[in-house]
């Protein structure tokens, strides 16, 4: 989790860990463990009341940087079960018929 992240809203705010605390009803001692580190993974609920009095979303504290995907082509997945469909297991041919015939 992005501690400074959280401290970075309270900055921009111009919030105190106090009024944090006395807006998200979190005792004060509670959020000076999670932000100096000392609790490692707080409560979910602790999480999302300290969002929703930041303006924010969970996502907004998570430190992990994110990978945009892209739905492979159509060309992409014909190559690919071209490559590898001799390979694939009677129960994985099943599977993929499957999902194909699923596919509007």
């Amino acid at each position: 989790m992005g501690l400074e992240k959280i401290e970075e809203y309270k900055r921009r705010l111009g919030m105190t860990t106090a009024a944090l605390a006395e807006k998200s009803g979190i005792p004060k001692g509670t959020l000076d463990k999670i932000l100096s580190g000392v609790t490692k993974d707080p409560k979910l609920e602790t999480l999302k009341a300290i969002a929703r009095v930041l303006g924010c979303t969970l996502d907004d504290f998570d430190d992990v940087p994110r990978i945009k995907t892209i739905a492979p082509s159509y060309e992409d997945v014909e190559q690919l079960i071209a490559r590898n469909g001799k390979d694939f297991s009677t129960e994985q041919k099943m599977r993929l018929i499957k999902l194909l015939s699923e596919i509007d």
